[in-house]
């Protein structure tokens, strides 16, 4: 007698497909589809042997990065249908990428959506999309802004200092170098808190970093007022704590960054938990009880973006801090969905902390570049609104520019007059183009009560703010 259903895990299952590929399977479904986006990888290479015609994808995010993955998944469950990799790349991508660049050529443009709209009518018959816009009668409305925060004027002495010093030698070597990683992450450290990157001052070739520091800097006294993100973080807490019963997750791709938010909590006399790669996995449902206890003291989850990006269920804070980005859209998509998900009952507010001019507005462009791709691909939405950024400005990763949102330079924004917003986003545009977001420079028009009151007693705080709702409440 054999069991007819298998559940198993992704590396579980990778240990024993030499004996599941033993017999025919008739049904294969992979939860966390986007986990096969990768056609070399071992997981693809061992499901993709079983003897399966039927196969099941389910994925929120069938694109994260680049075409090539979606094609991935489509091979997966219908060998053959785009062809091979190198068919697809010459076929469809090229000419769809070459597209959407703004600085394209008309020619260029049309070939594009014409291989776009090729390309969905032969995926369309083996694809099934739904979005969580069916969720909205279940749940309170969202409210999503992206916060653009000057650098304080003692990090941008430093940013500056590094950008000029150390990002001019990886000109010659590739992006995605050793050195270029380095320089990537310690530029994020810089906007996140510069005592982030006082160990590097302890290499002679950093060394330079350590003037920037204010005399009688101790690494051991934690000092908010180092980081414009910090102070913002500090204001919104207090005036959270002050005037409701509101709890927040804070999310950070940085354990280090964990570390200083940890000390600010302690500094105020808040109470806090803290998940991240350290913990046990069978610690992990503890402690997300505990917090969703509406008895719990703690105020404050602390999350790492990789540790809980997927699964976990904080419904017990209804506010939730994104506070550096990651360049994979989907790492802060999955993580910045803890709070707004079954079970919530709270209005939910989502701020993404971006510091104005620096990495952090390019690597959020980036963000929204692979996204309007997912967006026109998956969701079939407009792409004359989602082509928004030419190749040559995502590249310009390590270049610093004097502005309230580098980002809305770049919109070419025809709502905007001087600055102000003169017309409101059309309804049903692709709710991931910030271009198709309110947007102002104003306190009086932020949406959440909190942050205005937080900008309009130190108007220094933010230069520029994005918002938009999920949905009108549901009158019961």
């Amino acid at each position: 007698m054999h069991t007819p259903v298998l559940f198993i895990s992704y590396e579980t299952f990778r240990l024993h497909a030499y004996v599941l590929n033993k017999r025919p399977i008739g049904l294969l479904i992979c939860d966390e589809g986007h986990r096969l986006k990768n056609l070399e990888s071992q997981t693809y290479v061992a499901l993709n042997a079983l003897e399966c015609k039927r196969r099941v994808l389910l994925s929120g995010t069938p694109i994260q990065n680049d075409l090539l993955e979606y094609f991935s998944l489509v091979n997966f469950v219908n060998p053959g249908l785009l062809g091979t990799s190198a068919e697809f790349r010459k076929e469809f991508e090229n000419p769809i990428l070459k597209s959407r660049d703004a600085d394209c050529t008309m020619k260029t443009k049309e070939d594009g959506e014409q291989k776009l709209t090729d390309l969905l009518k032969i995926v369309n018959q083996c694809m099934i999309r739904r979005t969580n816009d069916i969720l909205s009668k279940y749940l309170p409305p969202k409210i999503e802004m992206v916060i653009s925060i000057p650098l304080l004027t003692t990090q941008k002495e430093m940013y500056l200092d590094f950008v000029s010093r150390k990002c001019n030698e990886n000109e010659a070597l590739e992006e995605s170098g050793p050195s270029s990683l380095q320089s990537i992450t310690a530029l994020k450290k810089i906007c996140n808190h510069p005592a982030l990157v006082w160990p590097l001052t302890e290499q002679r070739e950093f060394g330079f970093l350590r003037k920037h520091f204010p005399s009688g800097f101790s690494p051991r006294k934690f000092d908010p007022l180092l980081s414009s993100k910090m102070i913002l973080l500090d204001a919104i807490l207090a005036v959270t704590k002050a005037t409701s019963d509101d709890k927040f997750v804070l999310v950070s791709n940085y354990t280090q960054t964990l570390d200083v938010c940890q000390d600010l909590c302690r500094l105020r006399g808040y109470g806090f938990c803290r998940l991240d790669g350290s913990m046990a996995i069978k610690k992990r449902a503890k402690l997300v009880a505990q917090f969703n206890d509406k008895d719990s003291t703690d105020f404050v989850f602390m999350l790492s973006s990789k540790a809980g990006g997927c699964g976990l269920n904080l419904i017990g804070a209804n506010r939730l801090i994104m506070f550096d980005p990651d360049l994979n859209p989907a790492n802060d998509d999955q993580a910045m969905a803890r709070v707004w998900r079954d079970g919530q009952k709270k209005r939910c507010f989502i701020y993404r902390m971006v510091a104005a001019g620096t990495i952090e507005e390019k690597m959020l462009q980036r963000q929204l570049h692979k996204k309007a791709l997912s967006g026109v691909v998956v969701d079939e939405y407009s792409s004359e609104d989602s082509r928004r950024f030419s190749v040559s400005e995502l590249r310009e990763l390590f270049a610093f520019k004097e502005s309230k949102s580098v980002i809305h330079d770049s919109l070419n924004c025809k709502r905007c007059v001087n600055g102000i917003e003169m017309k409101k986003p059309e309804k049903g545009s692709d709710p991931t183009d910030l271009g198709c977001w309110n947007h102002t420079e104003k306190p009086g028009q932020c949406p959440d009560i909190v942050l205005r009151r937080c900008w309009d007693h130190n108007k220094a705080l933010v230069s520029f703010l994005f918002h938009a709702q999920s949905h009108e409440a549901v009158q019961k």
